[in-house]
């Protein structure tokens, strides 16, 4: 059995068992490690080797944490959150109904922005989703839309607009590994060439809004007044003061290129204002961390994950094997090829880390099977971005459930891996088979 095959399967049957996603991530690691020939040894080496690479994103996360709950404590998503909860009030009598249609709009454009317009990815999430869930809850909105709304926005976005991160997967990523491996992109428009995958996301979303979790989900109240104070004082200097630390922070992250250094001069200036006293730093901090280290944990497991499937050398054994059956059929190598991108990227976590494994073996067999450059980016581009969301290592799926689950009321594979990947990954699927068929 293939080494990838194996591992990937036996995280996801650990995962959807409710085993916790570090321990499905290091048992697939090993049983991926040891079905591709390197021994336990050479296994563990690299998957130790591999944590490495998550260091810096479980870091990021962890300042994040704590200045989101500085954030927090100055009363910014409190305001927002009262406010919405008083418009749910003067509209008891309609169920609140425009005021579920202005939340999720609101979770949405933030969800785009965080991609392309402010590029802070999943950092607004424990900012901006906690103190909305007592709202959430009184109208009795379902979390697994909440999920598939604010994943769609962390996806979406990066796949079709070369803006933030956007243009560090499209650009960076995507076009630059396609001309690596020997294709003139000179021509392509990038947009052009993913706006038909991405059509396939829109469809994923509408579907999930108006079909699929359209109805009232009841959720305990009392839980959630546990984990999250529902009235937080502020005031204008807490909130101006606020504003001021986020525009710092996403300055310095631009100026800079680093989240870390970012996080922290925000946090600086929450201390150094009085919203945070010096005396309450380390408390802070820990709260912070810990809201944030289970993504941080997760990240760095998958890291390592990745690096052992990289080790057993059978990505590539994977992917000749699909070419086998292919026979220079363009339907069915696209069809192929995005399967295979769709099992890698599960199993990786990671539509960035993903495209510069397939590129090197997709390009040569999409030129040999006479496929043009577009749909050559299409499907690479595609079968990159498969898989990102529904895996449960991703942070576009740990992001979501960071911020729906303080409560203990959102499981991260019922109620966000398994709704993103029936919404988001088929579509995706069936979106991006076709545009390698018309371009």
């Amino acid at each position: 059995m293939n080494a990838v095959i194996a591992a990937v399967g036996v995280m996801l049957i650990l995962s959807l068992s409710r085993v916790h996603v570090v321990i499905a991530l290091i048992v697939g690691a090993l049983v991926g490690g040891l079905t591709g020939g390197l021994g336990i040894d050479a296994t563990l080496k690299a998957f130790n080797s591999g944590l490495g690479g998550g260091a810096t994103v479980a870091l990021s996360y962890a300042l994040l944490g704590a200045f989101a709950v500085a954030i927090a404590k100055s009363g910014l998503a409190h305001a927002l959150a009262d406010k919405a909860l008083a418009m749910v009030d003067r509209q008891h009598t309609s169920g609140g109904g425009s005021v579920k249609w202005l939340l999720i709009g609101l979770l949405w454009v933030v969800a785009i922005a965080s991609q392309n317009i402010l590029p802070i990815h999943i950092a607004f999430i424990p900012l901006l989703v906690p103190p909305l869930l007592y709202v959430l809850t009184k109208l009795q909105l379902d979390r697994r839309l909440i999920a598939c709304v604010i994943t769609f926005g962390l996806i979406t976005p990066y796949m079709v607009f070369p803006v933030g991160f956007g243009n560090i997967f499209l650009n960076q990523i995507l076009l630059a590994n396609v001309s690596k491996a020997g294709v003139d992109i000179s021509q392509v428009n990038v947009m052009h060439a993913m706006a038909i995958p991405a059509s396939g996301m829109v469809f994923g979303l509408l579907l999930a809004v108006f079909f699929s979790y359209r109805k009232k989900r009841v959720y305990d109240l009392e839980k959630i007044e546990q984990v999250e104070q529902v009235s937080v004082a502020y005031n204008p200097m807490t909130l101006g003061i606020a504003f001021l630390a986020i525009a710092a922070a996403f300055m310095i992250q631009l100026l800079l290129d680093s989240m870390i250094i970012g996080a922290l001069a925000g946090f600086l200036i929450f201390s150094a204002s009085g919203i945070v006293k010096w005396r309450e730093t380390d408390d802070l901090f820990t709260e912070g961390m810990k809201m944030m280290a289970m993504i941080g944990f997760i990240m760095i497991s998958a890291s390592g994950f990745a690096e052992v499937l990289k080790a057993t050398g059978e990505v590539r054994t994977l992917v000749e094997s699909a070419a086998a059956w292919i026979d220079h059929s363009q339907a069915i190598g696209a069809l192929l090829m995005l399967l295979v991108g769709l099992m890698v990227t599960i199993g990786i976590g990671s539509s960035f880390s993903t495209v510069p494994i397939l590129a090197a073996i997709f390009v040569p067999l999409c030129v040999q099977l006479g496929f043009s450059p577009m749909a050559i980016v299409c499907i690479v581009g595609t079968a990159g971005a498969l898989g990102d969301t529904g895996s449960p290592a991703s942070d576009s799926t740990l992001g979501p459930t960071s911020g729906l689950n303080i409560d203990g009321q959102h499981h991260h594979i019922w109620d966000t891996v398994v709704p993103t990947f029936l919404h988001y990954n088929l579509p995706l699927l069936a979106a991006g088979w076709l545009a390698a068929m018309v371009l």
